[in-house]
Order: structure tokens, then sequence, then C-alpha cells
């Protein structure tokens, strides 16, 4: 066999095992069952392994030890900016981990999530549901058959990562009563969203004690296009500021503001939330910052931590949000400013 027929091999297990001076059954449980070996061992065996470009394989795998070594990862809407931080975090914490991950994007749909839930049971190990639409029952349902950790759904029970927006909520609309601001648009988002209830509620609650008006106006689903078909009957409300369910929503209502004429900050002021296009507006958009990244990461880790222990604890882990200032929001205009 000459040299270039050698370099063409795939490696195998029994090379891996060879190399680190391991049995087969070492090298396995150093990819399907790490728990059982020092972490040393597990370290050295996984080195070799990428050193010799070996690769488990994954259906061998799953028939062995009925671990597929999958994990997935659901979303209402993948074009929406604030989702894609959330999704490379859990990547990366499910890479460092060994595990790939089947992305499903459920389109803001019930049925469509339900359906995608259904498919991965039978080819996950477990899942993470983003902003689920799911009914509580049917997420108790799927969560008897796979773990499931929940982003942004709080199901007791049930292990779930909440991004809390409504401090940084609470501290956009002070920030707009500061600067005169007494009667405010929320613009809001899906019905079914954990998120867009808190904010709303959040609202409420807040503006009675400061004695200011919310008027509410739907953008649905939340899109960019949807904030600018709103601009219209928000501009009709006689509100002075906006504040928009996401970025994505806010950047539709400045669009659909310029084309106006009106001027941000200085005759309308607008907030967004989740801080994903803040920099990226004009003016640039004071907006909640959400820590989307850290929220996929934190329920990958707490996803493998069910895979390791197999029973369900209720876990709630709680990320706070702030208020971030740029440009898109300022003083109400006078009266009888030009």
């Amino acid at each position: 066999m000459d040299d270039e027929t050698s370099r063409r091999r795939v490696p195998t297990i029994d090379q891996v095992a060879a190399l680190a001076g391991v049995s087969r059954a070492t090298v396995s449980r150093a990819f399907t069952r790490p728990e059982m070996l020092s972490e040393a061992t597990v370290q050295r065996v996984k080195a070799i392994a990428r050193d010799v470009g070996y690769v488990p394989n994954q259906v061998a795998r799953a028939l062995s030890t009925g671990r597929h070594g999958n994990l997935a990862l659901i979303v209402p809407d993948v074009a929406n900016p604030f989702f894609p931080p959330l999704i490379r975090g859990a990547q990366l914490r499910a890479d460092e981990a060994g595990f790939c991950v089947f992305l499903g994007n459920s389109d803001e749909q019930a049925g469509r999530e339900d359906m995608l839930v259904g498919r991965f049971t039978s080819q996950v190990e477990g899942m993470i549901l983003v902003s689920s639409r799911l009914d509580e029952e049917r997420i108790r349902l799927y969560a008897e058959r796979r773990p499931i950790v929940l982003v942004n759904r709080d199901v007791a029970g049930i292990p779930r990562v909440l991004i809390d927006s409504a401090t940084g909520i609470i501290a956009a609309l002070a920030h707009l009563i500061d600067h005169g601001h007494r009667r405010i648009v929320y613009v809001s988002g899906p019905s079914a969203s954990w998120s867009n209830q808190q904010r709303r509620l959040a609202l409420r609650r807040e503006a009675a004690k400061r004695g200011v008006e919310i008027v509410a106006v739907p953008a649905r689903p939340p899109t960019y296009e949807a904030g600018y078909a709103a601009t219209a009957q928000i501009l009709a409300s006689k509100a002075t500021a906006a504040l928009a369910f996401d970025d994505l929503v806010a950047q539709g209502l400045l669009a659909g503001l310029a084309e106006r004429g009106i001027d941000v900050p200085g005759r309308f002021s607008v907030v967004g939330c989740d801080d994903v296009l803040g920099t990226t507006t004009y003016p640039p958009l004071t907006t909640v910052s959400a820590r989307c990244k850290e929220a996929g990461q934190v329920a990958a880790d707490l996803l493998m931590d069910l895979l390791k222990v197999k029973a369900m604890r209720d876990v709630r882990y709680v990320l706070e949000s702030h208020l971030v200032v740029r440009g898109t929001t300022g003083p109400v205009a006078p009266p009888d400013r030009p």
C-alpha cells in the first residue's frame, strides 16, 4: 500500500485505542459516557482522536448505546436577529460536549413547532425550545419523552432560562417619562409570547404608578414590515414615543417615520428591545439589552446536566436586562415647534 493510499485511510477506533494505550471500550466511553472515566483519560483520548482525524460513527453509536449525539434547538423565527446569537451560544456549548445541533424554525406557528418536536424526538437526546408557542400541556407531554429546556417560557417543573426584560422595560419607560413623554405606544409582539406578556404587564403596572398612558398597537408577527405598517396607527394615537417589542419592529417603525419626514428623536422617540440592531440603525437605537448568547449557553448547559443525571429538575435561571441609551430618544418637542 503506497503512502497516498495510507493517508486516505479512515482512522479507526482501534488506532485511537492503540495510540492512547487504552481499550476500544474506553475510547467509546470517552465519547458516549465520559462520566465513567477520569477527566485526564477523556481529554487524552479526544486529543488523539482529533490528531488522527477520528470521528465516532453516530449511527453505530445510537444503535449500541441508544444515544444519538444530537440535540434539537427550535426557534420561532430564525430570521429575527434576536435568535442567531442565542443559537451560536447553544452551538458552542454543544460542540464542546461533542453534540450536533439540529435547528428547527417554527415560523411563529404552534402547529409547525409541534410537528418539528415530534420529528426530532426520535433523533435527538434532548431539546431546547426557545419562546415556545406550544401550550403548556403539550410541552409537558414532550418533556416526558425527552429532556427539554425552555428559553423565555415559564413552565413550572421544567428547566427554563428567562430573560427578564421587565427590568429593562421599566427603565426604558422611566427614561421616556424623564424626557416629558406622557402618552406612549407599546408596539406589541405575538400574543402567545411569554416575553410579550411580561413586557406588557410590566409597562401597565409601571405606567399606572407613574400616571402616564400606554397605548397598545400590534405588530404581528414581529417583523420589520409589521413595524413599518404600524407607523400610521402609532402616529394616529397622538403618542410622542413608542416602545417596540423588539429591535426589528423598531427598525421598521424608524423607516416608516423617516418616510413621513418625522424627525427622530426631535419629533418622536423610539425604544427597541433585545439590542441586536441598536448600533446599525439611523439614528442608533435606544434599546433594552437582552443577553441572547448567554441564554443559549445556559440553556445548553442545563440540557447537558439533564442528560447526565437523567432526571427532571425544576431550575428557573433568570438573566437581568438593562437599558442602553443611544440616539432615538429625546425630550418631547414643544407644541409650537415647526
